[in-house]
């Protein structure tokens, strides 16, 4: 049922292009050699301290000056950078400092000796930039003005491109709410730049919704709402993914036109039925995953593109975000709302702290008649990585319960966080190691890396399940022909604690 109602909603938006073949559909073929290596046995192999809560959050890797820079934003706005030339020895350099121009360095991506750094305005709603720096002498080659808050940048596989998902979140008393957008820089035409806004989709908006996507933002529009998150882009280097946390939806992009060319509500997760149980309670005493009469929006935060068997996918880490400031806030538990007698006639029990009264869930979609009883309760996040066919719009897979049932298993999983996003899948990449496709799953409450064989992305295969620092927020892989010692390495950077460690598997 599920499945069929996200295939469904999926298809309807991809339909109107899917049945002509183009270029994203069509596998970028890998000549990289193939490194004999055991994909089931990544282990520590380095780690470096950079500081407390907040010094390491997002990484890339520079195979040209063999450099790991790291975002850091303990205190001062900084990127630090690491040498690992002779890996698994790492030496910290002296970091590159941004704190008299920025309020914030969000995310930092490498493509040959190029490094583009993600910086926030001093005051957020105000437009940011991306820098441009030679990596190996760290001299800034140009700055770019892009929208409201970058949050994610990344460089096109072919290098050609830059990209910015700019946030545009609105200020604490959400009297600023600039418009959320993605920004396109051409590195080969001298960094030119164009920014796209989702005005042209306003006329879209009941139809979207319809299909679960969130337009909910305190007097916002349509544009102002929506909130680039993260970008994905698929191996030929001509479209885009963007994923919309918020709003419960992602975006399709054409690079080399510069057009939005649609929106994909994500719809809802039915958690009644037995393949997306949760554990919903931190009060029950017990770590089980059950179901109940709610559905969850999925959220998604992180979003990698990869290729197999002729096709190109998307994998999303649907970790739940909600909008929470000081003039506007949508979490509510389950025990604080009025619910409807006739469709939850055991309310009283269902609102229990052992059951799904400690649960968040938003107050700004259930009550679908607005007479302040809710028929439908909506939960944030779907605990999961979904995976997605990008040529036909089609859901292949769901990493979910098999996912948190694992960290139960291994005893590392986080009760108190049952009632708010479980292990919180925070970030996912997709790297090959041994000729296999992996799926390497940051969960920033379980402090674990999940790693899944997507080699055939419709059937997911659990490989390993390893410790990382503190709430793990930045997962990066580095392929064998480009690490320092020739062979794959994981670099995770944690922000709970500010440590990078780095992971390598075993030699066949």
């Amino acid at each position: 049922m599920y499945r069929k109602l996200f295939f469904g909603i999926l298809l309807s938006a991809v339909v109107a292009t899917s049945c002509k073949k183009d270029s994203e559909s069509e596998e970028t073929v890998t000549t990289d050699p193939i490194v004999p290596e055991d994909a089931a046995t990544f282990k520590e192999v380095a780690s470096q301290k950079l500081g407390g809560e907040a010094a390491s959050e997002i990484s890339a890797y520079d195979a040209k000056s063999k450099k790991l820079f790291v975002v850091n934003n303990e205190g001062t706005t900084k990127v630090e950078v690491l040498d690992l030339s002779n890996f698994p020895n790492v030496t910290k350099l002296q970091p590159i400092d941004f704190s008299t121009i920025s309020g914030g360095a969000n995310s930092v991506s490498v493509y040959d000796g190029k490094l583009a750094v993600a910086l926030q305005a001093k005051t957020k709603t105000d437009n940011g930039s991306i820098a441009i720096i030679d990596a190996s002498n760290l001299q800034e080659i140009k700055r770019v003005t892009v929208g409201a808050l970058p949050d994610m940048v990344t460089f096109s596989p072919d290098g050609k491109y830059i990209l910015s998902a700019n946030e545009g979140e609105p200020n604490d008393d959400y009297s600023v709410d600039p418009k959320g957008s993605v920004s396109i820089i051409n590195a080969t035409n001298n960094y030119s730049v164009v920014t796209l806004d989702f005005t042209a989709f306003e006329n879209t908006k009941n139809d979207l919704i319809s299909k679960g996507f969130r337009v909910y933002g305190k007097n916002a529009s349509f544009a102002q709402d929506i909130e680039p998150e993260y970008i994905a882009v698929t191996p030929d280097s001509k479209r885009a993914w963007v994923t919309l946390q918020e709003n419960n939806g992602i975006a399709e992009i054409d690079i080399v036109t510069g057009a939005i060319l649609r929106i994909v509500p994500l719809g809802v997760k039915d958690i009644s039925l037995a393949e997306n149980a949760f554990d919903v309670s931190d009060k029950d005493n017990v770590t089980q995953l059950k179901n109940w009469p709610i559905k969850a929006f999925y959220l998604p935060d992180a979003i990698a593109a990869f290729s197999a068997g002729g096709s190109n996918y998307i994998a999303l880490a649907n970790e739940g975000d909600t909008r929470e400031y000081q003039g506007f806030g949508e979490e509510v538990r389950v025990k604080d709302l009025n619910l409807d007698p006739t469709r939850f006639p055991n309310a009283a029990t269902l609102k229990a702290d052992a059951n799904l009264g400690r649960l968040t869930v938003t107050r700004m979609q259930g009550d679908n008649n607005q007479d302040g009883l809710f028929e439908e309760l909506y939960s944030t996040g779907g605990r999961s990585v979904t995976i997605l066919n990008t040529s036909n719009g089609q859901l292949v897979a769901e990493i979910g319960k098999d996912l948190e049932s694992r960290v139960i298993q291994a005893g590392k999983y986080d009760d108190t966080r049952s009632d708010n996003k479980g292990v919180e899948v925070e970030a996912v990449t997709v790297g090959s190691v041994n000729g296999k496709k992996l799926a390497f799953i940051g969960m920033e409450r379980s402090d674990m890396i999940a790693v899944y064989d997507v080699s055939t992305p419709a059937s997911p295969a659990f490989v390993q399940l390893f410790a990382t620092g503190d709430a793990p927020e930045g997962v990066h892989f580095i392929k064998p022909k480009d690490s320092p010692n020739g062979r794959s390495i994981l670099v995770v950077s944690s922000e709970g604690d500010g440590m990078v460690k780095f992971y390598q598997p075993d030699k066949l």
